[in-house]
């Protein structure tokens, strides 16, 4: 069970949909090629930058098909699953590992507030309705469901409960789940997090979206963290930081598929009723991708 290892760089993938509701099937794998060229050790489909609130399951079933039949195995593929019902959840998930995805990024809706036990609950019945590992994904800023250090040392005990990807912004609390909990939770970094950051308290890699503006910058900034050459790594880091304070800056979904559009991949505007990147941010990302050379 679980026995695929997830570290590194794992873009969060833009969903190519066009005006009628169809998935860009050609762009999204042009996409999945380019960026396991550019080094990436995984691909995270249906991640926030993925639109998956914006998505329905027909959209999202097959943005998933593709990206695995595109990967070919050559880098794991790590669904995102999001509910507000733990049903559905379960069955999304289960379904992700039939078509082939090799990990789950398990993310829960609330409209109602849950109790600790039920989003316990929730993300420990994901975890037992598939064998592959599963990343917990913890966004504070956009959902209710906090998994706070017991919650997260429970979930830890299901064997495929191996990661932790958290976008609280609170490097702090990585530090205490690290101090806590060890190699039982292995934790990614957002991009509301500094990658190099994570990477010196423990932290096996990231997931997110400005990584498929700068795969290969991003890839480079990990190879610099795993061997300890913490001097070059920050010089790296203080370089790519402004993509993801642009990032911050403006619709996560837009911001990128806005720098895609301009680095030729004709991934479409934000699925509706985001807004599409406004003039301001299209010139701010076009200085910054330029500055760092991805244009």
């Amino acid at each position: 069970m679980a026995r695929t290892v997830l570290r590194g760089v794992f873009p969060y993938l833009v969903s190519p949909v066009d005006a009628r509701g169809r998935v860009k099937e050609r762009v999204l794998a042009e996409l999945v090629e380019h960026l396991i060229a550019k080094g990436v050790h995984g691909l995270t489909p249906l991640g926030s930058t993925g639109e998956f609130a914006y998505l329905g399951w027909e959209q999202r079933r097959r943005i998933v098909e593709v990206v695995v039949a595109a990967a070919r195995g050559r880098v794991p593929v790590v669904a995102g699953v999001a509910s507000t019902a733990t049903a559905d959840a379960v069955a999304q998930a289960a379904a992700f590992e039939e078509i082939g995805a090799d990990g789950i990024l398990a993310v829960m809706e609330t409209y109602f507030p849950i109790p600790e036990d039920g989003i316990v609950d929730y993300f420990r019945a994901i975890a037992k309705a598939v064998a592959c590992p599963v990343v917990l994904y913890t966004n504070p800023n956009f959902d209710r469901s906090v998994l706070t250090l017991p919650a997260l040392s429970r979930l830890a005990a299901v064997p495929n409960v191996r990661y932790l990807k958290d976008a609280s912004t609170n490097t702090g609390r990585l530090l205490s789940i690290r101090n806590a909990l060890g190699d039982r939770l292995r934790i990614f970094a957002a991009s509301a997090h500094i990658p190099a950051a994570v990477m010196m308290i423990g932290g096996v890699g990231w997931m997110a979206g400005p990584a498929c503006l700068v795969p290969a910058e991003s890839v480079r900034l990990y190879d610099l963290c795993r061997t300890g050459k913490w001097p070059q790594a920050m010089r790296l880091q203080r370089r790519l930081w402004q993509v993801n304070q642009v990032f911050a800056k403006y619709s996560l979904a837009a911001c990128i598929k806005g720098g895609l559009e301009m680095q030729g991949f004709k991934v479409g505007a934000p699925v509706p009723p985001q807004p599409a990147l406004s003039r301001e941010g299209r010139a701010e990302i076009r200085r910054v991708l330029a500055s760092l050379g991805a244009l």
